[in-house]
């Protein structure tokens, strides 16, 4: 089953301060601690044993972007997401339990 959660960081967020003060990107690693709280809340699981297999960065996060995450599962003990920005796919990736 598919899910969908909005993601929210705010803009004035202060890893902007120093990633890049002229040009503000996301960090990749705020990316996937965003999708990991988001997708525990969502599916009522805790990730904390579970493997970040792969994660692709696609594209980039500018503050103030709305994000779009979806994730499903589509056998036990395996997670696929993807993040969007209206029609863009900016980042995705796959989550596994030992």
């Amino acid at each position: 089953m598919t899910m969908q959660s909005a993601l929210h960081i705010a803009a004035d967020h202060p890893v902007f301060a120093g990633h890049f003060p002229v040009f503000p990107l996301v960090p990749g690693a705020m990316l996937v601690d965003e999708v990991l709280m988001a997708i525990e809340l969502a599916r009522e699981i805790d990730l904390t044993s579970w493997h970040v297999v792969s994660v692709k960065f696609l594209d980039a996060v500018r503050p103030g972007d709305d994000l779009i995450l979806e994730h499903h599962a589509p056998v036990a003990g395996l997670i696929h997401f993807t993040i969007r920005v209206e029609d863009r796919k900016v980042a995705s990736g796959t989550l596994h339990e030992p």
